[in-house]
């Protein structure tokens, strides 16, 4: 990324994230980050992720990964709608499913490693958690959890850079690229970080507009 980009970057530092401001240069991803940043967000869009906001604030006050380090709700609806458009029984072409896309076996591995951390949640038993199937990823409570709790591991293991965090979420965290730091190659990816990307930025300055209407 040139310098100037690097400046202009907004580094979320109490929620590890860092967001891609949009650049110029013949980069693909930052093609993507471009063609996506100035994204709006519909009210009807707006109303179907905000059925889940009460399940999305709640598993984003839990420190999955480290101490004092959350996942940002707005990061989480920002994925959510790029990923499913909200849409609990979404399936992909490659089978993946529910509001965040999560492939199966995915789902049953984060599913057992919360069962044997030292949270109980409301809303999903451990037992659950310990036998998850296929049909309880179209459960609005069940994918979240594991989104937030995905998210926050990648978060934790790419030390908050975007484009990994998304590229382990989407290409999968064992590719080569990711083990020598690299976001993944492929268009797909591209596309959903750059959706996420500018999702992200479209939440966070319609909450900074409703302050400033708040407080005027």
């Amino acid at each position: 990324m040139p310098a100037s980009a690097l400046k202009t970057c907004l580094a979320l530092c109490c929620l590890g994230l860092l967001l891609l401001a949009p650049v110029s240069g013949r980069c693909e991803l930052f093609q993507h980050v471009n063609k996506y940043a100035d994204i709006t967000i519909s009210p009807e869009r707006l109303q179907r992720i905000d059925r889940y906001s009460s399940l999305i604030d709640y598993y984003c006050g839990f420190s999955f990964v480290q101490p004092r380090h959350k996942v940002s709700p707005d990061f989480i609806r920002a994925l959510i709608l790029a990923e499913s458009d909200a849409n609990p029984r979404a399936i992909s072409r490659k089978d993946a499913i529910g509001l965040g896309q999560i492939i199966v076996g995915t789902g049953i591995e984060a599913g057992l490693a919360l069962s044997r951390g030292t949270i109980d949640f409301h809303h999903v038993s451990r037992a659950r958690l310990k036998n998850l199937s296929k049909e309880d990823l179209f459960d609005p409570a069940v994918n979240i959890l594991l989104t937030c709790y995905l998210i926050a591991k990648y978060n934790q293991k790419y030390d908050g850079q975007i484009a990994l965090v998304l590229s382990a979420w989407n290409a999968g965290e064992n590719i080569k690229e990711l083990k020598q730091w690299r976001y993944a190659p492929y268009q797909e990816t591209h596309e959903l970080i750059g959706k996420v990307n500018g999702y992200y930025r479209c939440l966070l300055l319609q909450k900074k507009i409703g302050r400033s209407r708040g407080s005027g």
